[in-house]
């Protein structure tokens, strides 16, 4: 098996974990939205979403810059 072939073996099955491991956990936190069993407001929404959002956003930056590192040879 070629290197290329294992290393995208392995990416595809961490990956597949990691991602599936954030979705149970977005599951969880979900749940926190019950009203009747848990207390919050606009601002607690807001601050929850905002941090999501720029990790998210951490995370895409950090694998499209992984993409992007074998173009930036300038030529003519």
């Amino acid at each position: 098996m070629s290197n290329l072939k294992m290393k995208r073996d392995r990416f595809e099955k961490v990956a597949s974990n990691r991602v599936q491991k954030i979705l149970d956990t977005l599951d969880s936190l979900s749940k926190c939205s019950n009203k009747n069993n848990y207390e919050y407001n606009k601002d607690d929404i807001d601050k929850m979403i905002n941090v999501l959002r720029a990790k998210m956003k951490f995370v895409e930056n950090s694998f499209r810059q992984n993409i992007d590192k074998g173009n930036n040879k300038f030529n003519f």
